[in-house]
């Protein structure tokens, strides 16, 4: 069966989210040989969204559609849903894609809602050899101890919003063949819609936590503020992030925009490196996607160590100075 795709490509500070390339791929896996896949940004900085567009259209975007209109410079859920629909009456897609983030979650339902499409939300993997020939999507359940298998009855309109770092990105098109196009959206705002009066940025590092692929995290075993230094080294060391528990987060040691569980944010990092975290599990449910986890705790029974896939017992300011200066020696890094 043929399958056009529109995926919605969500950029941010004017680049594109990786799950926004994730999100392509997925779209080129759905579409296959015989299917389309379209692409939309939305934003109002032009250069910026020439650039983004260049790069869809070199990852496999047949037609990249941009809506360049100040109501779009904030990305108003109201606004976005206004740009996506323009380009759904455009495109007349099968399925609509775009990232599990935080914007996706808020309009991924809303414009599911609005063309009576089946939505699977919180994708981790796609299965296009399914039985009977139907796509099958998995999500996880229930903190992660479940993964459910779900379908979309054939030829209803689906809308997808996949997690970060569970699909690959979209490749860059072999050497020699086209790039898609890249077309203006005509686009009209929503009459009614969020007003961003200003943005107060809490940054948790030069590498966005939910896309990282290297977390560093610290609990109350931090025993303090300034006890994130050593963590903030290694991961700044390895190129990745830092992150935290709710107890690190609750004792006042960080912000709250590095907490990861639950009530935070859900990570799925190639390398989870969990210091002095107990493995509480409300902070499990938001970081047991990793592909590997290393804890260091001094509690043997910590339950951390349970699902992780090597642990050290021991003081995390004996440890994390080590394995610092291990990286540092292996990596050549002065």
């Amino acid at each position: 069966m043929s399958i056009t795709c529109l995926v919605y490509a969500e950029c941010k500070d004017g680049k594109l989210r990786r799950v926004a390339l994730e999100a392509l791929g997925a779209a080129r896996q759905l579409a296959a040989d015989s299917g389309a896949v379209h692409a939309l940004l939305a934003g109002a900085d032009s250069a910026a969204l020439a650039e983004a567009a260049a790069e869809l259209a070199s990852r496999g975007a047949a037609v990249v559609h941009v809506a360049d209109d100040p109501a779009l410079r904030d990305g108003a859920p109201e606004a976005v849903q206004a740009a996506i629909a323009g380009a759904i009456a455009a495109v007349r897609p099968d399925a609509v894609l775009l990232g599990h983030t935080a914007l996706g979650r808020e309009v991924a339902p809303r414009v599911a809602a609005a063309i009576g499409a089946g939505h699977a939300a919180d994708v981790t993997a796609i299965d296009t050899a399914g039985d009977g020939g139907d796509v099958v999507f998995a999500r996880p359940l229930y903190a992660g101890k479940a993964v459910e298998r779900l379908r979309i009855a054939p030829g209803a309109p689906m809308v997808i919003s996949v997690r970060p770092n569970n699909l690959p990105p979209a490749e860059t098109l072999p050497a020699g063949a086209a790039p898609g196009a890249v077309s203006a959206l005509a686009y009209s705002a929503p009459t009614l819609w969020t007003t961003v009066r200003s943005v107060v940025r809490k940054t948790t590092g030069a590498v966005d936590l939910a896309e990282a692929d290297i977390i560093v995290s610290g609990g109350r075993g931090v025993r303090a503020a300034n006890g994130f230094a050593p963590l903030q080294e290694l991961a700044s060391l390895l190129g990745g992030a830092v992150g935290a528990s709710r107890g690190a987060c609750d004792a006042g040691y960080c912000d709250y925009a590095l907490q990861i569980g639950q009530t935070g944010k859900v990570v799925t990092p190639q390398l989870y490196i969990a210091c002095g975290i107990s493995g509480a599990i409300q902070h499990l449910a938001g970081m047991s996607g990793s592909r590997v986890i290393v804890a260091v705790n001094k509690d043997p029974d910590a339950p951390i160590f349970g699902v992780a896939d090597y642990g050290v017992v021991g003081d995390l300011f004996d440890i994390v100075p080590l394995l610092t200066g291990e990286f540092r020696r292996i990596l050549g890094a002065s």
